[in-house]
């Protein structure tokens, strides 16, 4: 496929505050449907994408769909993928395509991430997509390898449901050395690309005998990069030790990968704590995200960027999060950490993630910066107009700071130091939901 006509494609924004957009796509392999059906944005891509460009927001985290590109071993169809990037291109929008988020990859491996197949079919689909897509301004080859492989391979809550430490040790042998390959592809076919590496950025801390579990935990939350980097892999380090006694010993010859931007995803549970009475999350009291964000800058010095964040709430309550959340990113940057960008992710209101993805019931999961109904319809809230606010420029202090109401209220307890001195107003009443009590009878318990 030849180019689309040329426009500034700059792969990264300047360091500052840009913000990015971005839509989520996640495949549930055993229901054959993906987040696109479910959100409508399969059939409203083009009217979502143009709200965004409306306000001013160009970069975009844009997700391929490899099941629908790679049908069948061998088979490419780009019909669809033709007409969404090129529509991008064409609108001026620098996006960074999303080859695998989570569970999306095609019926026929069976076995998903444990396949014997996964590493050809994968290394194939990300080979043909860089060979037919030469303009691609940046890339993320695997969104959250440990989130994902974690769920999937650790804690058996996603296809392959393989647990412990030598289920994941299982799935990284599997994955990593693909990822390696493909990238290496990506280097050479598209040299001026930027590599965008995805994951979650968390922190864990603990009093007592949490304290050695926190200890791991932080250790473990880095491994996987560090393995495509090849850097600090001291065989004394506590989760790598373990990883490696666990099957993980190839994982230490991976060739390094090239990463351009080191993107973090950051939620209030990716903050825990682990006390005398066991984990809590979000922890009680959480370091806050321009720590974390420090923290991470500090280990790898790369460009950085914020590739997701929400809240799961009301509208007031993701307004509110929203301003914590610019607020802590700029204080990042007044540290001198090289933030690229802001994402609150996804742009529409996702479905499903009550059951984990595991039942498509079409339940709308608020975290959106729009909401859609049954028919697909996209619905504007309180949320809505401070996002698109905040992405036309207007100042962390002129947002809404709307009183986080129930579950909120109480998930976010940790957090509210950081937002000591906040203008509070009520929620707008019609947004105003008293929580419900149910009582429980302790002896059917």
């Amino acid at each position: 496929m030849s180019a689309p006509r040329q426009a500034d494609m700059s792969p990264l924004p300047p360091v500052g505050r840009t913000f990015v957009a971005g839509f989520e796509s996640t495949y549930l392999p055993m229901w054959k449907i993906d987040e696109l059906d479910t959100t409508g944005h399969a059939t409203r891509w083009r009217h979502d994408v143009d709200e965004v460009l409306a306000v001013g927001v160009r970069h975009l985290r844009y997700p391929l769909r490899w099941q629908r590109i790679n049908p069948e071993p061998g088979t490419f169809d780009w019909a669809e993928t033709d007409e969404v990037l090129g529509y991008l291109h064409d609108r001026g929008v620098v996006p960074v395509v999303d080859l695998v988020h989570h569970t999306t990859y095609p019926d026929w491996l069976a076995d998903g991430f444990r396949d014997r197949g996964f590493a050809g079919a994968y290394v194939a689909y990300a080979e043909a997509v860089a060979g037919r897509y030469p303009w691609l301004p940046a890339y993320t080859l695997f969104n959250e390898p440990f989130a994902t492989l974690f769920l999937a391979g650790h804690e058996a809550l996603w296809p392959p449901y393989d647990r412990g430490v030598e289920g994941f040790a299982r799935l990284l042998c599997s994955v990593l050395p693909a990822i390696g390959e493909a990238a290496l592809c990506w280097t050479q076919t598209l040299p001026d690309a930027r590599h965008v590496w995805v994951d979650t950025g968390e922190h864990h801390s603990g009093t007592g005998p949490g304290a050695d579990h926190a200890r791991m935990a932080n250790d473990r939350r880095h491994v996987v990069l560090d393995l495509m980097l090849g850097r600090d892999l001291d065989l004394d380090r506590p989760f790598l030790s373990q990883l490696i006694a666990a099957g993980g010993e190839p994982l230490l010859d991976l060739p390094a990968v090239r990463v351009d931007v080191l993107g973090l995803d950051y939620y209030c549970h990716s903050e825990w704590f682990y006390g005398e009475t066991g984990a809590r999350v979000p922890s009680p009291h959480p370091l806050g995200l321009a720590e974390v964000i420090g923290q991470y800058s500090d280990r790898y010095g790369l460009p950085m960027m914020l590739t997701e964040t929400n809240i799961r709430g009301f509208p007031p309550d993701r307004a509110s999060w929203l301003r914590y959340t610019l607020e802590q990113y700029e204080l990042a940057l007044s540290r001198g950490v090289p933030l690229h960008g802001y994402c609150w992710f996804p742009q529409v209101d996702s479905c499903d993630w009550d059951s984990l993805l595991a039942l498509p019931s079409r339940r709308a999961d608020p975290v959106g910066v729009v909401g859609h109904g049954l028919d697909g319809s996209r619905e504007e809230s309180v949320f809505t107009r401070a996002w698109r606010a905040a992405a036309a420029g207007a100042p962390v202090r002129e947002l809404p700071a709307y009183r986080f109401q129930a579950p909120c209220e109480e998930q976010l307890a940790g957090f509210l130091p950081a937002m000591a001195g906040w203008p509070w107003q009520e929620p707008p009443r019609r947004d105003r939901v008293p929580p419900v009590t149910v009582p429980i009878d302790a002896r059917s318990l």
